[in-house]
């Protein structure tokens, strides 16, 4: 094992993101690997033990981040491909992760015009040549963009509901530090399910669920609720308009992806939350959305209800739900 895959491993929190316990190898393919998200992304999945072959295709870049990548001494093959091959790249995948798009330096309904289109054409690819992909979209605004895969394929004959999900654990990720930051405690400790969509107000952390989150009260609550809600904005601010969350969102990809590999792996009780088509709120015109998903061997194993929540996350959802 490389020195940087030793130190990834070295907290209890990476050695759950890049498990080595299991045998089975999977192709994973990273559509927008040239960009902001996708080059740190497919360095991380160059690093995972699950991860036999790594396909990187994006419009300008990815041969020379496949070449770069390529050198760490892990063994998965890495191969890139331009613009023209995108084929080529999904050819026998198991597993795409989206990222591509434009970043976020604007609101999300103007990136909505851009990144829809971008994001239906790779959908039309993987759905001809990859039909049973397992594909984890990241391009936001991912309420929309999810949706948007989900019709393309479906229009192509390819469309499987539990092979489809939106990577949301950006949230998780942010709620788990900053409700770590004010219990004093390790992140490790402070798991939080994170529900309903991947923007702003769509975002609930159901901290009533958490051991130290349901301790949090008042002016605190509310400033932590409004921080894991408007992280992205925060980064944006930070970045002074060169950018968004790039870093810490490829971290989540990956951790979303090692996820998913570990359940298709055979792994029993892999539980996290992700956007995808879910039963339950469709009595309310929601066709998806994000709670806790068991992964399975076929992708979605089973969804899960929000359990017990508080009179704030009751409203909080109210604010969600039509």
């Amino acid at each position: 094992m490389s020195v940087f895959a030793r130190s990834l491993l070295s907290s209890s929190s990476s050695a759950r993101l890049f498990s080595t316990s299991a045998a089975r190898h999977t192709k994973v393919a990273v559509l927008g690997a040239g960009g902001g998200i996708g080059q740190p992304l497919s360095l991380l999945l160059k690093t995972d033990p699950l991860v036999s072959s790594l396909s990187l295709y994006d419009i300008r870049g990815a041969p020379g981040v496949a070449a770069d990548v390529s050198h760490v001494d892990t063994p998965s093959e890495v191969r890139g491909y331009p613009a023209d091959k995108l084929d080529d790249a999904l050819d026998g995948v198991e597993v795409v992760v989206i990222p591509a798009g434009v970043p976020r330096k604007m609101t999300r309904d103007d990136l909505f015009n851009t990144n829809a289109s971008i994001v239906r054409d790779l959908a039309s690819s993987i759905g001809r040549v990859s039909p049973k992909a397992h594909i984890l979209v990241i391009s936001n605004p991912v309420n929309s963009t999810v949706p948007i895969v989900a019709s393309t394929l479906a229009k192509a004959g390819a469309y499987d509901p539990k092979r489809l999900f939106g990577v949301t654990t950006l949230d998780v990720v942010r709620a788990a530090r900053f409700t770590a930051s004010i219990a004093g405690v390790h992140p490790d400790a402070t798991p939080v399910t994170v529900v309903g969509g991947h923007s702003g107000a769509t975002i609930v952390p159901l901290l009533s669920q958490s051991a130290h989150g349901k301790h949090i009260k008042g002016e605190v609550y509310e400033k932590l609720v409004y921080r894991i809600q408007f992280g992205g904005d925060e980064v944006v601010k930070a970045k002074d308009g060169a950018g968004s969350a790039t870093l810490s969102m490829a971290y989540a990809g990956a951790k979303f992806a090692h996820a998913l590999l570990r359940a298709l792996n055979g792994e029993k009780g892999v539980i996290t939350p992700t956007f995808v088509e879910s039963p339950l709120f469709k009595d309310r015109g929601i066709d998806f959305f994000s709670s806790n998903v068991e992964l399975g061997v076929n992708g979605v194993e089973k969804i899960f209800p929000l359990g017990e929540v508080s009179a704030e996350e009751e409203k909080l959802l109210e604010a969600v739900l039509p």
